[in-house]
């Protein structure tokens, strides 16, 4: 490192560009999956500039489009700390649709039980139920790679299947309401355990709670000793063991918290936009929280602003099917485009030299 790197205002430099590579290369690969998407429309013989005007207008140019977007984020905030907390352990768990649609129902079921209670106790119980379905369902997953070596990708997307089909059983069977004929779902909330819309807004709660748990996983990963341990056990996991962390208890704890929220991402999909448990539950949260927690590169913080960007995104779809005669699925594709940016983007990091304090002095 040059002597410059070494004075005060060198040893700022070098602070700002490691902190710069972490923001630099996600936003660079963002704009580079945008732009191989805007060649694809093109092959298609539609036009870049109309569809991104559509996604802007649609997704956040009135009151009426950011409400639309922020009510989609609560949900994506959830499935993206699913993936992000076992992440910092170095653990890639991408089945938070599984703990999305079974913790819906578990708290489809207990709503149907609990009708007449009063509200004050039946929530609470029902966020319970969503959260321990959750913590359960993606704690396994973390069991089984401990344990058993099982891959954890892996592991988690198969159960993500057995989950889905698990409820779709449950709702077409024992759990259905005889009345639902043509959507088989569970017997609706009564009134009083459904979640509301924020005062004077058409967004529920799910959002601020999505926000702070945001915040709190921040805090546990990045200002405790548990947080800590666990960066430590990412970067190398014999070395944790040699130092007598607890990497067991690490993996299951982790792992169990990111399914935590996946389930209480459940949990406001019935109580606040659903209704009752249905197929709607498997609406691929879980799948777009992925490609967000990667996009965020895992900071709990960073989660926020990229999950209301992909919201935006998912809530012009409909705009541009109608305007562009496109498939619905056209946002999706787009995902995809990003999606592999990020991947690619990988390789990139502590190789550019302007994020690399260690080289400047090199000719």
């Amino acid at each position: 490192m040059t002597t410059f790197a070494r004075t005060t205002g060198g040893d700022a430099l070098v602070a700002l560009a490691r902190r710069a590579e972490a923001v630099a290369i996600p936003l660079g690969a963002l704009l580079v999956g945008l732009a191989v998407f805007g060649l694809f429309l093109l092959t298609q013989g539609k036009s870049p500039v109309a569809f991104f005007g559509y996604v802007w207008q649609a997704g956040f140019g009135s009151a009426f489009s950011w409400q639309n977007t922020l009510s989609r984020t609560a949900p994506l905030l959830f499935a993206a700390l699913c993936v992000a907390l076992p992440a910092r352990l170095g653990l890639v768990v991408i089945g938070g649709e599984g703990a999305i649609v079974l913790g819906g129902v578990a708290v489809g079921a207990l709503g149907v039980a609990l009708a007449g209670t009063s509200p004050v106790l039946a929530l609470p119980l029902m966020a319970a139920a969503g959260i321990a379905v959750g913590a359960v369902w993606i704690g396994a997953v973390g069991a089984l790679r401990y344990y058993r070596g099982v891959n954890e990708t892996i592991a988690s997307l198969l159960m993500a299947y057995i989950a889905i089909a698990l409820m779709n059983h449950l709702v077409e069977g024992p759990l259905r309401d005889p009345a639902s004929l043509n959507k088989p779902s569970t017997a609706p909330l009564v009134d009083a355990l459904r979640v509301g819309p924020l005062p004077g807004m058409e967004v529920h709660w799910g959002l601020p709670v999505g926000i702070l748990c945001c915040i709190l996983a921040w805090v546990l990963i990045d200002r405790t000793t548990w947080g800590f341990a666990a960066r430590i056990a990412g970067g190398n996991v014999r070395a944790a063991q040699v130092q007598g962390l607890p990497v067991g208890r690490l993996i299951l704890g982790f792992t169990a918290l990111g399914g935590s929220f996946a389930g209480l991402a459940g949990f406001f999909e019935v109580t606040a936009v659903q209704g009752s448990a249905n197929a709607s539950l498997a609406s691929g949260y879980g799948y777009t929280g992925i490609l967000i927690a990667f996009l965020a590169r895992h900071n709990p913080l960073a989660i926020i602003p990229v999950a209301i960007l992909l919201a935006g995104f998912e809530a012009s779809s409909g705009l541009v099917q109608r305007r562009m005669d496109l498939p619905d699925a056209t946002v999706l594709v787009l995902q995809g485009f990003v999606f592999i940016a990020i991947l690619l983007s990988d390789t990139l990091y502590g190789r550019l030299k302007i994020f690399t304090p260690e080289r400047w002095g090199r000719g």
